[in-house]
């Protein structure tokens, strides 16, 4: 529980390499993740080369921070995966969580890029890795090992956002 309440977004990283067994676990930490249907749409390409997280950070006006990431990882959905089609943004935002929670266990930071909030972030991104028509992109998640920000509780919790069996 403790990478939950830690969790922030790290936006700053050090010109540091991401172990291949932390990418490893990376991965295999956004493939545990609950998934409607058990149709687990996700598939991952992972970007570490400078050039090419130069290029993938200008994707989006808000994907800078991608440039100096230790790696990138380009979230997608494959279309011809889904048996419920209105629940794959739900499954990937599982995987995409359970990738940043284990990135705080692992001692790094990661921040979340939303693509499939916009069509043009969607299409900038297929363009550029040339993606077929049934895989979908939907978020970049970049990670690193944190350089002057903290993976540190803040208090979010809001009694006035609770309910109690109806709506107030």
């Amino acid at each position: 529980m403790e990478e939950i309440f830690n969790r922030r977004s790290i936006r700053k990283f050090k010109d540091q390499d991401v172990e291949p067994e932390k990418i490893d676990r990376l991965l295999r930490a956004a493939m545990q993740a609950p998934s409607a249907g058990n149709q687990q749409p996700w598939e991952f390409i992972v970007v570490k080369d400078k050039e090419g997280l130069r290029r993938l950070s200008q994707v989006s006006p808000f994907s800078k921070p991608v440039a100096d990431s230790g790696v990138t990882f380009v979230l997608l959905a494959n279309g011809n995966e889904l048996k419920i089609s209105t629940a794959w943004e739900q499954d990937m935002g599982a995987a995409a969580e359970n990738m940043l929670l284990e990135a705080v266990h692992l001692g790094l930071g990661g921040v979340w890029f939303g693509v499939a909030t916009s069509n043009e972030v969607m299409e900038n991104v297929s363009s550029l890795f040339r993606l077929p028509d049934h895989i979908k992109p939907f978020a970049l998640i970049s990670v690193g090992y944190p350089d002057g920000q903290k993976n540190e509780f803040v208090d979010r919790y809001k009694a006035e956002k609770v309910h109690e069996e109806k709506w107030q």
